[in-house]
């Protein structure tokens, strides 16, 4: 009763905050104008603030005549600037940092982004409004159970003691104590490093809760969630029998493994259902043993490729896309079932639209959310509480229509030169990195090859190589290849810890056959022969559809790749083969 009554009032406060963000969607250029003049009024002391002149600022136009769009690399002294403790450099002398909101970047630097009290007061309310609307669309789920799975907000930290980690580490930490009543899954779940091991403390607490719905970021982390309960189930009704915790993988600290444990009881119950429905269906799957209202996650651009498999796990339990949410903050959320279309956050920052053409630093050329036109495509320009100002965020939207004056934009890709099959963003640059140091060479690399994302359970890549004179095996390549990227990249290096990417696999095709293709490729398209630039990366599957796989250089040793070079320190062992299932 005492929780019917305080979710009347926060669904009260949250239904106001919902309000107030349609009444805004219905007068979004000034909405957004008002906010944008409150942050520059807010930061005008900062060194940004005076190199840039934000005192003198007075409208969209002077804004975007002063300031121009800049990358994270360009922002990258600033930033720098503030993990060093300088953080006027870029916010006002006031504003605390609570932590780095880390994710990779499009070198070997992964992205720092502040995260400051209004930062996090802008993610959270948006969160709220996508909360409340989709338990107002699915009242039956209203206090049960929530399956949230977080990430350690203090993964690592500065030189000056700054948490540096993931942003759901935080927000988990300081929600209301009502909400983290019915979240089923104990935040130290994140402690635990082996990712089978983890999936399964996860399951271990929800499957015998009444859960309702789950929201994660990653469509793939919910069908691994699924699969370990069903391949470790009589472990799981074992465990639930006992009143223990006994993960599979890596052996879990004991300091962890007696935090989680503390408190489990016998539940014999459960087990007899899990048994029964073992029994029955001779696999275990949520449809079986939860009552779902709905699934929250990302369904855009190549990740809904999951969406597939939620039938055979899930059944016909809806999937609501959480919206554009990045490190660096929040652009739409999801107000509907089915869609992977989301409204602008129209309170949460000022948004600017590049048409995905332009390039970086073509500012002028911008528009503001209320010029957009239905079904054309744009890059997002972002400023917001971070401190990031005229950002370029690096994702492809598309306008599929308007609440209010409000876009409603679907997520495509992201840049035209990075591939995300699993949220790890990785970019041709860190491509070509990856396989000169691979190779052992720190210059430029002279081989022809390209990096293409594969469909399957998990996603992996296939490096599609020529042979050289003196060759390499494919493995020893392919194990380099893939601790290179690890390296260079923290999201994909989480992915593959945690099983969501499969191991890197190298294809070899026939001498010269990659470079003919990219003579095609120049004819086909027109223009002088000098501006033709080869693609080192594919951002989606199947766009390597024309090449042959399985094929061997003609007289080279099966499974050659290319010119020997030393494997970097701390490579596997090159005789171990690599499957994409690894």
């Amino acid at each position: 009763m005492t929780d019917r009554i305080l979710a009347r009032l926060a669904k009260m406060h949250v239904r106001g905050q919902m309000r107030r963000f349609f009444r805004a969607a219905e007068r979004a250029s000034k909405v957004q104008q008002e906010g944008l003049l409150r942050l520059l009024r807010r930061r005008a002391g900062s060194a940004f603030g005076v190199e840039h002149g934000f005192s003198d600022i007075c409208n969209v136009r002077d804004f975007q005549s002063r300031v121009p769009v800049r990358t994270y690399e360009e922002f990258a002294p600033y930033l720098d600037r503030v993990r060093r403790g300088e953080t006027t450099a870029l916010l006002a002398p006031d504003e605390p940092i609570l932590m780095f909101a880390t994710t990779s970047g499009s070198t070997d630097r992964p992205k720092h982004v502040p995260v400051t009290p209004s930062f996090i007061a802008d993610y959270r309310r948006g969160w709220n409004i996508f909360g409340l609307k989709a338990l107002l669309d699915h009242p039956d789920c209203f206090l049960r159970g929530i399956v949230q799975v977080v990430s350690r907000m203090d993964e690592s930290r500065t030189e000056l003691g700054v948490p540096c980690g993931s942003i759901s580490g935080l927000l988990a930490a300081t929600q209301k104590r009502l909400v983290r009543k019915y979240y089923v899954v104990p935040s130290q779940t994140a402690l635990i490093a082996d990712p089978t091991a983890r999936y399964y403390a996860v399951m271990r607490f929800a499957v015998p809760r009444d859960v309702s719905w789950i929201v994660t970021a990653s469509p793939a982390t919910p069908l691994k969630l699924a699969k370990t309960a069903s391949e470790h189930a009589e472990r799981l009704i074992r465990d639930l029998r006992d009143g223990t915790l006994s993960p599979p993988g890596e052996r879990v600290p004991a300091h962890v493994l007696a935090l989680l444990s503390e408190g489990l009881k016998p539940d014999a119950e459960a087990a007899r259902r899990l048994e029964d429905i073992l029994t029955r269906e001779g696999v275990l799957r949520p449809s079986h043993y939860w009552r779902l209202g709905f699934l929250a996650n990302w369904t855009g651009g190549t990740l809904g490729h999951h969406l597939r498999e939620f039938p055979t796990w899930f059944g016909a339990t809806p999937v609501r896309d959480i919206g554009l949410l990045a490190t660096e903050g929040r652009v739409t959320f999801g107000i509907a079932d089915g869609t992977s279309s989301g409204v602008l956050d129209v309170e949460g920052g000022f948004f600017e639209f590049l048409p995905s053409e332009e390039s970086a630093g073509g500012g002028g050329h911008a528009l503001t959310c209320e010029a957009l036109e239905v079904g054309a495509e744009y890059r997002v320009i972002l400023t917001n509480a971070s401190g990031l100002v005229r950002y370029d965020i690096g994702d492809r939207v598309r306008v599929t229509g308007y609440v209010g004056t409000a876009p409603l934009l679907e997520f495509l890709h992201r840049g035209a030169n990075v591939a995300s099959v699993t949220g790890e963003k990785l970019t041709e640059w860190q491509v070509v990195q990856a396989y000169a140091r691979a190779r052992g060479s720190s210059g430029e690399i002279g081989d022809v090859f390209v990096l293409s994302p594969q469909w399957g359970d998990p996603p992996w890549y296939r490096l599609h190589v020529e042979p050289g004179c003196n060759e390499i095996p494919a493995a020893r390549l392919a194990a380099a290849v893939d601790e290179q990227l690890s390296a260079l990249n923290v999201e994909y290096a989480q992915k593959r810890r945690s099983g969501r990417l499969g191991a890197v696999e190298v294809n070899v095709v026939p001498t010269g056959f990659l470079t003919s293709l990219d003579r095609e490729r120049q004819a086909a398209r027109g223009g002088a022969h000098e501006q033709f630039k080869h693609q080192y990366l594919h951002a989606s599957p199947g766009l390597d559809s024309g090449i042959p796989v399985g094929t061997e250089a003609p007289g080279s040793p099966s499974g050659a790749a290319c010119s020997p070079a030393p494997v970097p320190s701390g490579a596997r062992d090159p005789r171990r083969v690599q499957s994409r299932n690894d």
